[in-house]
């Protein structure tokens, strides 16, 4: 995916029991997709307990967020559980085909905690119009962007109306 191309459109349960679909998100400034590996990976832990911290400073900036994973209900409803992310939205049972569409890189599983197969982490940051404005995808579970960093970027692209880059 390109910046400032259509992304594609996800429709997702969350572990509250209801639908998410990205197509219906209305944000004023942006959607922010975190992909995370799911409930057995302790880095994805700490990265949605960070954005779970920063969601209010997110909202304030007019930034919608959720949080999603290759994971089943059962899974995805431990993590919201036992994470401590009470007000994260949090979908669950992204398919194989939908995680390739981001260009998230799959993995098998290298132990019996982990589920068969599962995306590696990403990051994407989506433009109310549903056009791409910032990705930060990763093949591994180490070195995610901070929740401060972005909400630094996002300040700034909204104060200079920065437009996307990488669009060469």
């Amino acid at each position: 995916m390109k910046p400032n191309t259509q992304v594609p459109d996800l429709n997702l349960p969350l572990i509250n029991d209801t639908e998410w679909t990205l197509k219906s998100q209305r944000p004023d400034a942006f959607t922010l997709l975190v992909f995370y590996r799911g409930l057995h990976c302790p880095v994805c832990k700490k990265q949605l307990q960070e954005v779970a911290e920063h969601l209010d400073k997110l909202v304030e900036r007019g930034v919608y967020v959720t949080a999603i994973s290759m994971d089943t209900e059962k899974r995805a409803k431990k993590a919201g559980e036992e994470w401590n992310i009470p007000n994260l939205p949090v979908a669950y049972n992204l398919s194989q085909e939908q995680a390739k569409s981001y260009g998230l890189y799959l993995s098998k599983a290298i132990s019996d905690k982990e589920p068969e197969v599962f995306s590696e982490p990403g990051m994407f940051l989506i433009k109310p119009d549903g056009t791409l404005y910032f990705s930060s995808v990763q093949n591994a579970p180490f070195t995610r962007p901070a929740m401060s960093d972005l909400i630094n970027a996002i300040d700034f692209i909204k104060k200079e109306d920065y437009p996307a880059r990488g669009t060469y």
